[in-house]
């Protein structure tokens, strides 16, 4: 293998590893705001949701992952548990909302 081709492993390896460790310290700040209770904002827990769906799609995308299966994958989750009746579903129909979401952004 080309000394071009190690640089790039090892550099897939280290970009990987630091997806993960950002991944791990969002849900710990996340765990962390939802403790301290009554000084949440909805814009920091909106930060860091939104935080770690980026981190998931670009550490999947480093997996070999491509983002359009992902979604796939999501969409298909959310269906499941559409089917499945889910207590989340059945509660509070956040899945059938969730899935109103997806479809809308694909135009549908």
């Amino acid at each position: 293998m080309k000394k071009g081709g190690n640089i790039d492993i090892i550099r897939n390896v280290k970009i990987i590893e630091w997806l993960k460790c950002e991944l791990l310290t969002s849900i710990a700040k996340l765990f962390e705001l939802l403790a301290k209770g009554v000084e949440n904002t909805k814009d920091d827990i909106l930060d860091i949701i939104s935080n770690v769906i980026l981190v998931s799609y670009l550490l999947g995308k480093r997996l070999g992952l491509s983002y359009e299966t992902i979604n796939l994958k999501v969409e298909n989750k959310i269906k499941l548990g559409m089917i499945e009746e889910h207590k989340i579903e059945k509660w509070y129909g956040d899945l059938s909302e969730l899935n109103e979401n997806f479809s809308n952004r694909r135009g549908e």
